[in-house]
């Protein structure tokens, strides 16, 4: 403790991971200065889903971090600091066509292999749960122990009493060094003085680390209605067409591919979504992409046609070139420790890696072996010089 007491950290990046790491930083007695170009959950975080889930991962590596981090969101929550902002709710992975079929069966094999509970739903008992289900639907897997929180209340109550000072509108525009160690970051002209520095701002990485070939722009495209029920979900749980999953296990690479959620917010709206559209960084809708999406929700779910739309929004998630998150010291750079690309992932993800890289900043065991997503797997490695 008297080590963390007498240290200052800058956080870069104000979204539900640099938030999580502030908090536990804070907590562990360190100071911290939260800074962000905009402001908290002004990114990726206030522009996703909800979905804690597991069932949407892809088998191997991020399978089983989401797995972590979704016990991670229960023991925040039995202990009070996130306490009635994660909901346990059940993901349904749904098929309209015999192709499909075979991959959601795949999926749940790859999912049951790694320790989650699959359910064989039929259509009975589908449609006792969701009414009004589209036709097509032939086939269904309940995972029943996801769950779902909103990114931006994580993020405001993680901020919460903890003592991080937060500076908005405060653009870092370089990480100051001397003799490789990192001693500060400069902020409109001024130099921050700190003994650590965590960088978690997204695609705001690119320009401060030079991770320009490693880290990728993702566009998405959602749409928000109106309420079918009164303050609790219109139905029994999130609904992910076998697309979405197509795109995470990288079936599907088109540009402009459209990986369909339904996700019930426990306002009673609908949370529908989206594209996953590369290399694209404005936060704009279009009525091309956003027609499609919707048609595709009228066909898996036609009540949706009673609702009426109320906006539409975009995000853009921060990639990286091989799929995972990246997190751990700076190859070369001392005192700066790096926590991105975590995609459409960060909600699910980001209480967990913040901790984890708190950590990491306080010298403590991490406690689960992430080395496989630490910077240093990239082979240009002078990349991040």
């Amino acid at each position: 403790m008297a080590r963390s007491a007498s240290l200052h950290v800058a956080v870069i990046g104000a979204g539900i991971v640099g938030a999580a790491a502030a908090h536990f930083l804070a907590a562990a007695g360190a100071r911290v200065t939260l800074l962000d170009a905009s402001g908290p959950a002004a990114g990726a975080t206030g522009a996703s889903d909800g979905a804690v889930s597991v069932a949407s991962k892809k088998p191997g590596p991020m399978m089983d971090l989401a797995r972590h981090a979704r016990a991670f969101y229960g023991a925040c929550e039995a202990d009070g600091l996130l306490g009635g902002l994660f909901h346990r709710r059940s993901t349904f992975l749904v098929a309209r066509t015999p192709l499909e079929a075979d991959l959601v069966a795949e999926h749940g094999a790859d999912l049951a292999a790694a320790g989650e509970r699959v359910l064989d739903v039929d259509r009975p008992t589908l449609l006792s749960r969701i009414p009004g289900l589209g036709d097509g639907v032939c086939f269904a897997l309940e995972i029943p122990d996801d769950g779902h929180a909103l990114g931006y209340e994580i993020t405001q109550r993680l901020l919460q009493g903890s003592g991080v000072t937060v500076r908005r509108n405060a653009s870092v525009s370089e990480i100051v060094m001397r003799a490789g160690q990192a001693v500060g970051v400069a902020v409109r002209g001024d130099v921050l003085a700190a003994d650590a520095v965590l960088v978690a701002a997204g695609m705001g990485s690119v320009g401060l680390l030079g991770l320009g070939d490693i880290l990728i722009p993702r566009k998405g495209q959602m749409v928000v209605t109106d309420r079918a029920a009164a303050g609790r979900p219109a139905i029994d749980g999130h609904l992910m067409a076998a697309s979405y999953l197509a795109a995470k296990r990288g079936i599907v690479r088109d540009n402009a591919h459209i990986g369909l959620v339904i996700d019930p917010l426990v306002t009673g709206q609908f949370l529908i979504g989206g594209s996953r559209e590369e290399h694209r960084c404005d936060h704009t809708t279009d009525a091309v992409t956003i027609s499609a999406i919707l048609r595709d929700a009228l066909d898996l779910y036609p009540p949706l046609r009673e609702r009426r739309v109320l906006r539409t929004f975009a995000g853009v998630r921060t990639a990286s070139r091989d799929g995972l998150p990246i997190i751990g010291p700076h190859p070369h750079l001392g005192g700066v420790t790096i926590a991105t690309g975590f995609e459409g992932d960060g909600i699910c993800l980001g209480p967990f890696m913040g901790a984890y890289a708190a950590r990491m900043i306080l010298g403590e065991a991490p406690g689960v072996d992430l080395s496989m997503l630490a910077p240093q797997r990239f082979s240009r490695v002078e990349a991040l010089a």
